[in-house]
């Protein structure tokens, strides 16, 4: 069963803008996939409706099975605990330390506080922060930040990842690093989906990529096709 499946899905905005064309798509679990396009190509709105901050206005998203049109009011908390969202501009609690924004997924899904302390210290020490535990967000740098927000989203281990341009201010060092950390989320069980207008980057990690053309689904390239 996919974790993620797309089915005739489009996105209209008041207006008329149409953001999502009839796109289908799905992915397995532990896979890993890039999504390109030109800038308004639907990229964001896609990641949107996967995190239920968009409704589709036609067709269905379904997550491990269950269509998202059928979550609603308290559910909606339950499923962003079970997909976690890298966000460009980090989101972060500017008055808590690191420690504290990487564990609130952990709080609120009520581990006890000692798992809670072991797992975000774990989780630190593979993004490079493990010294940096007690400072607070403004002491870091933008990269810092970045790397931060992927700890916050991966240390609660979900089962489906999704991130927008995470790689848009990092220098290209970090931004490799970074992509590595990514990729090896699938082996630990991981759906991870990636919006990338870096395609110099997505070719060089050979993964899944799904491009969409004025919010229709243009393309679908598998990794060996990437291959040079």
């Amino acid at each position: 069963m996919s974790v993620l499946r797309f089915e005739g899905v489009t996105k209209r905005y008041e207006g008329g803008h149409v953001a999502l064309d009839n796109v289908n798509f799905d992915l397995a679990k532990g896979e890993m996939a890039f999504l390109t396009g030109h800038s308004g190509a639907g990229k964001s709105t896609l990641l949107k409706l996967i995190h239920l901050a968009e409704r589709p206005s036609r067709g269905s998203v379904f997550f491990n099975g269950t269509n998202l049109l059928k979550v609603k009011g308290r559910k909606i908390a339950f499923h962003r605990r079970a997909v976690s969202v890298v966000f460009q501009d980090h989101r972060l609690l500017t008055d808590r330390t690191i420690a504290d924004n990487v564990a609130l997924p952990l709080l609120l899904r009520g581990m006890r506080r000692p798992e809670v302390n072991r797992r975000v210290s774990e989780i630190l020490e593979r993004v490079g922060l493990g010294a940096r535990q007690r400072a607070l967000p403004g002491q870091l740098s933008a990269g810092e930040q970045q790397r931060v927000g992927i700890a916050r989203a991966i240390v609660s281990e979900p089962d489906l990842l999704v991130a927008d341009e995470p790689t848009g201010n990092l220098d290209p060092t970090l931004s490799a690093e970074i992509m590595s950390l990514f990729a090896s989320l699938p082996d630990r069980g991981t759906t991870v989906l990636i919006a990338s207008h870096d395609l110099g980057l997505v070719r060089r990690m050979r993964r899944r990529v799904l491009v969409l053309n004025h919010g229709q689904l243009a393309d679908d390239i598998a990794a060996e096709d990437l291959a040079e």
